[in-house]
Formats: structure tokens, sequence, C-alpha cells
């Protein structure tokens, strides 16, 4: 069987966890991805997974053996990326990570246009709420949107979106309507669990020097579960105006403390080093910092 086909089948099994999941990644079936692995164990002469009906664990041959594929996997998408950087024309596959209510509303219209104008490139879309490591799980580039961490990825900014905080008629009718972050106690403030620290509500309390440790009534990792939540009265929300627009315009939110709410925050591409010279991904970053009008 492929020696290399083997060690990508390996490690994505290792990574998702069981053989189903790998399979879905190749096209192919459970039955073989145990093919390939078992291969790969008759290769070596040794077990590289123990595995029950359960769960599977690496040995600590596997452990060894994992670590090296990643690496000989890295140097081999480096030097094709360096071999496509050569040529004047985008193509090749690029794997593009946003989260699930900006990729989903905004983001793919402009992709579907990324692929009008470049017909030789394939993107697959992933949307998460949750925070991905692009290096691990194999992205080209990601779409995050507010302040980075300090990270080795390089980060091109793309634009700025204005944050809002909005509650529905029915909730300022029993609960009345804030008019300064101090007010916000007595309310009951959604939260975003994604929200690093001092993110969220701390960049309004900030402002005034004091600390907001409200418990939300309801939080989330999913910005769709809260502005439902917002439109059916259950408590106030902020997040980026964009994507709020439809509700605000249609009344079902109100806009309110406009002149409290933080400063426009920025939207970056973030994508390894490695990957920069790559014209699909440079011709991607630069068509999006072109054509995001927030």
């Amino acid at each position: 069987m492929d020696r290399l086909l083997g060690m990508e089948v390996f490690v994505s099994a290792v990574e998702l966890g069981s053989f189903s999941a790998a399979a879905e990644v190749f096209k192919i079936t459970p039955a073989m991805v145990s093919k390939h692995i078992t291969a790969l164990e008759q290769r070596l002469g040794a077990t590289l997974l123990a595995r029950t009906t359960r769960k599977q664990n690496l040995t600590e041959i596997g452990k060894n053996y994992y670590d090296n594929c990643k690496k000989i996997l890295g140097q081999i998408n480096d030097a094709e990326a360096g071999a496509e950087a050569m040529g004047s024309n985008p193509r090749g596959h690029l794997k593009v990570n946003a989260s699930i209510w900006f990729g989903s509303l905004t983001l793919t219209p402009l992709v579907c246009d990324y692929l009008n104008q470049y017909p030789e490139v394939n993107i697959s879309l992933s949307l998460t709420d949750r925070y991905v490591d692009l290096v691990e799980e194999g992205f080209d580039v990601a779409i995050r949107i507010g302040e980075l961490k300090d990270s080795t990825l390089i980060a091109r900014k793309l634009s700025m979106f204005e944050v809002a905080i909005c509650a529905s008629p029915n909730y300022l009718a029993k609960a009345g309507t804030p008019t300064t972050p101090d007010e916000l106690i007595k309310h009951q403030c959604l939260g975003f669990t994604n929200w690093h620290h001092q993110g969220g509500w701390q960049l309004i309390q900030k402002q005034l020097g004091a600390k907001f440790e409200q418990v939300p009534r309801f939080e989330s990792d999913n910005g769709q579960a809260l502005l439902t939540a917002a439109v059916k009265g259950i408590g106030i929300i902020m997040m980026p105006k964009e994507l709020m627009r439809k509700d605000i315009e249609s009344g079902h939110l109100v806009e309110l403390m406009h002149d409290y709410l933080p400063p426009a925050r920025p939207i970056h591409a973030v994508y390894p080093s490695e990957r920069q010279l790559a014209p699909k991904l440079t011709s991607f970053v630069e068509f999006l910092r072109n054509n995001l009008h927030l």
C-alpha cells in the first residue's frame, strides 16, 4: 500500500480519534483505514495503536512515529507550497476556517465570488465557533474577529467591524432600558463562552474602571443561539452589528448605549508563515481585503 498515504491516514486517525472519522476525511471505509495502519505496523514490526471496541491509544512507539510523521508531512507540504509559489496562477486546495455566523452570512458569498474568479482553486470552508489550531488541524487560513492572541502566525488585517448592544422591545418593556454600563448589573446579559479573558462585557466595564462579574442566565458558544435568545427577550446581547443588522432594521432588536460601545475591532486573516507564498493563499487574502466591506 502507499506508504505516504498510510502515514496521512494514520495521523488523521490519531488526531480525529477514530477510524470512522479518518475514513470520512479520505472518502474511504473504516476497514480501509484499518488496512493502511495495519500495513504500517507490519512494515515497522510494531503496534502503533492499542485498539479496543471503545477507544484507541497510541503506544510509545506509536507516539514517536506519529511525531515523525507530522514532521515529514509538514516538510512535504512546505515543498509543495514552495513549488506552487513558483507558478503564476492560483491553483490547488485551500482549507479555510471561520466562525459559524460570520462564515455563513458574510464570508461564504465572498468565497463563491473568489471561486468564480479563480476556477483552478478548490476551497473547503470549515465553520466553528471554537478556537482552532491551524497547524495541528491543517488549515491554510482562518478569519478571526477581534484582537489576536500572541502567535507565530502571520496576520493580515482585512477590515474593521462595529460592535452593537441590543435587546428586544419585549425585554426592554419588562426590564427597563439601561443607559450606562453600571446599570447592566441589574439586567440579563447574554454570554458568549468563547470570549477571551477581558473580552465581551468586560470591554465596556473596563472604560469605567469597574469589573463585570455577572453570571449570565443564558450563555452559548454559538452566535446564532445568542441572537435567538435576544430576539426572544431572554436578555441583552453584544456582538458585531453586521450580524444583527437585519433584526435591528426589522425592529426585532433595539440598539442601546451608543455612547459606551467598545471601539471598532479588527478582522484578520491568519495563516502559518510557511504557506504565505502560495498563490492560492495570497490571492484569497488579497481578494478579501479588497471586497470585505462592513
